[in-house]
């Protein structure tokens, strides 16, 4: 490998060389990740021994300042990529489209993680080592980038129905009727939101219903036996009708519109053992003095002093505030609980011996989802393609003073219960970000809604990393695909923003999506005078790896046998950036 080849010269010169062995299994081999673009490098020829070789004396001073040897250290901390160019007409997994997936492509050798972070912040994203970044206009299916803003987050009915699930089973063990896993998410967060008022106005019209139907029954009866009484009656008060209110509530329509014209109840007055019945807008009212009361309580408490009122009047106090996810995911259990969920961290690294361990029987668990959930034959799960697939990454592992303490890289996160792993989160930390990469559990657990739970459980762990990090504060979830339905549940962890894909700027998903049912590619930035800011501005400037030796491409021309190849790294440049392009070391052989 290139790599290793770069650390075996540094040694000869007799330095220290930092290893930059990013493979974690040197002996597995690049291969094809199926339904993925994920072509296996082109041999890299054996490197001339000898050092790097010299400038020509015929370049300007100039550029031979700017063709420095590759250091050890800059071996063991750049970024190396091999760019493959474009990649049009092959299979779509979302679509079914034989030829319809278009996407650039590249190797990387090693790149560090702020790196990385630039590059999913302009389409980017890694399977294994390989890197893809669709081509969005040209696509069958357009992949836009996804990120949530966990700081903000509040979940939904939806996902506080599955964290109270997990909950009931792990404290009892019960197990919900049905599976959770396929059931629709909240439209929206604000449709959440109405959905809860909808429902309390509805619950305040069935209270008064319980009262204003016995009311309204006596009347009836008392009308009857007094019709001549009841005549002479004037006016006539306007009663809501029990049974058109409950045909209304079924039909969505508002419930004031059903009025039905009742005589007054004649008798002899109201029946002091009964409590007055109040219309449910006065109930409502009386509630929301209440809960001012209730956000105030020193000050009512007080009030109810200074009156002569004993403190035990005053109403209970209650948090107005909704349970946070860290209260609903980490709630206590009690000490006969029926199950115990223990959720590790551990490096994707064989260097890391938690993970080693454990590589069988996560290994395992990946077969049996693949093969349930995505049809696969066993023989496609083999340990190579999973390594290949969710074990190597090209991120050096960092750990620098003012960030996370577990560092950043690639990790997995696996989900214990009682002993043995039921799910595994493939997640990449970077220094602004935590990017999931996959997600592979038990399909005898599909109960448990496996795949909500750990994405809830991601957010709360970025939120927990912010704490540390301050800067880390986005939780990536891959592509959104709008034209793919099974594909919009992304778009259901609120608050979100998608990446535009001509500007590369943030825009909130909500005002995306409008266009998004028009048209399945569009420019998100409405701003029509805004261009790509971190486009590449000067080409000369990108850094070129050609036989050990670090250079400005500027240099490198005066080697470039084929005229050609320059629009290929031109269109390299213009997919990573000026910022990358300057940082990465771009490979040629």
């Amino acid at each position: 490998m290139l790599i290793e080849q770069l650390n075996a010269w540094a040694r000869t010169r007799g330095s220290e060389a930092h290893p930059c062995d990013l493979g974690r299994r040197p002996e597995a081999r690049p291969g094809i990740r199926r339904g993925v673009p994920n072509p296996a490098p082109a041999a890299l020829s054996a490197l001339p021994p000898g050092g790097p070789r010299a400038p020509p004396r015929s370049a300007p001073a100039w550029r031979r300042e700017a063709w420095p040897a590759l250091e050890p250290a800059a071996a063991a901390m750049a970024s190396v990529v091999e760019y493959k160019g474009l990649k049009a007409g092959y299979h779509c997994g979302y679509c079914a489209s034989g030829e319809g997936k278009t996407s650039c492509g590249m190797w990387a050798h090693s790149l560090t993680v702020q790196d990385y972070q630039d590059l999913i912040d302009r389409g980017w994203r890694r399977s294994g080592k390989y890197l893809y970044k669709p081509v969005m206009n040209k696509t069958c299916c357009p992949q836009y980038t996804i990120r949530c803003r966990p700081l903000q987050f509040q979940p939904s009915k939806s996902h506080k129905k599955v964290l109270k699930k997990m909950l009931k089973f792990l404290a009892k063990g019960e197990i919900s009727k049905g599976s959770c896993e396929d059931e629709p998410m909240d439209s929206t967060m604000e449709d959440a939101v109405a959905g809860d008022f909808a429902l309390i106005n509805k619950l305040d019209i069935k209270c008064d219903l319980k009262t204003l139907s016995s009311d309204l029954k006596g009347g009836i009866e008392s009308e009857e036996k007094k019709k001549e009484n009841s005549l002479k009656k004037e006016g006539s008060k306007e009663l809501i009708h029990p049974q058109a209110i409950e045909e209304k509530l079924g039909s969505g329509e508002p419930s004031h519109s059903i009025k039905v014209h009742i005589g007054p109840k004649p008798g002899k007055g109201a029946d002091l053992s009964k409590p007055p019945c109040r219309k449910a807008k006065e109930m409502r009212k009386e509630r929301k003095r209440l809960k001012l009361m209730q956000q105030n309580s020193a000050g009512a408490f007080e009030g109810f002093q200074a009156q002569g009122q004993p403190a035990s009047l005053l109403p209970k106090a209650k948090s107005n505030q909704p349970k946070s996810l860290e209260d609903l995911i980490f709630e206590s259990l009690p000490e006969n609980a029926s199950h115990k969920l223990e959720v590790r961290l551990v490096p994707a690294s064989f260097e890391d011996p938690e993970f080693k361990s454990s590589f069988n029987q996560s290994h395992s668990l990946y077969i049996k989802y693949q093969v349930a959930i995505h049809k696969e034959a066993p023989v496609e799960c083999g340990k190579s393609e999973f390594t290949r697939f969710l074990v190597d990454s090209p991120l050096e592992a960092e750990y620098p003073a003012n960030g996370p303490e577990c560092g950043y890289g690639s990790f997995h996160q696996q989900y214990w219960l009682d002993g043995k792993i039921i799910a595994v989160g493939v997640i990449d930390i970077l220094p602004y970000c935590v990017s999931s990469v996959y997600l592979y559990y038990d399909p005898d657990y599909s109960f448990l809604s496996l795949g909500v739970y750990s994405a809830l459980r991601e957010i709360a762990f970025t939120k927990q990393l912010h704490e540390r990090a301050s800067q880390l504060s986005y939780y990536y979830m891959g592509f959104y695909i709008h034209s793919c339905p099974k594909m919009r549940y992304k778009g259901q962890y609120r608050p979100s923003d998608l990446l535009c894909p001509e500007t590369y700027v943030w825009v909130p998903i909500e005002q995306c999506l409008p266009s998004l049912d028009i048209s399945k590619y569009c420019r998100f930035n409405q701003d029509p005078q805004a261009v790509d800011e971190g486009r590449s501005k000067d080409l000369n400037r990108l850094r070129v790896l050609h036989r050990r030796s670090t250079m400005p491409y500027a240099v490198y021309k005066n080697y470039q046998e084929d005229p050609s190849e320059e629009e290929g790294v031109l269109e390299y440049a213009n997919l990573v950036g000026q910022k990358c392009a300057e940082r990465m070391l771009l490979f040629r052989n």
